[in-house]
């Protein structure tokens, strides 16, 4: 639910920074738009040591994943 004008502006440049930086894209390859590509891993023993984090953004209506270090 959206409070005040100043609470939709907030909401918005969220959402602008998670849609350009972040989601993937489905119509190209699953890319950032704004960063490459990433290198595919094929090794089965890294596959099966990913460690992933997910992130709550605009308290956890999107979310974000990435690979930790």
């Amino acid at each position: 639910m959206i409070f005040s004008q100043r609470h939709l502006l907030h909401a918005l440049r969220e959402y602008e920074v998670f849609y350009n930086e972040h989601r993937p894209h489905q119509g190209i390859a699953n890319a950032r738009p704004q960063a490459p590509l990433p290198e595919p891993i094929t090794d089965p023993g890294r596959l099966a040591r990913l460690n992933i984090h997910r992130h709550g953004r605009l308290g956890g209506i999107l979310h974000e994943y990435e690979q930790a270090a």
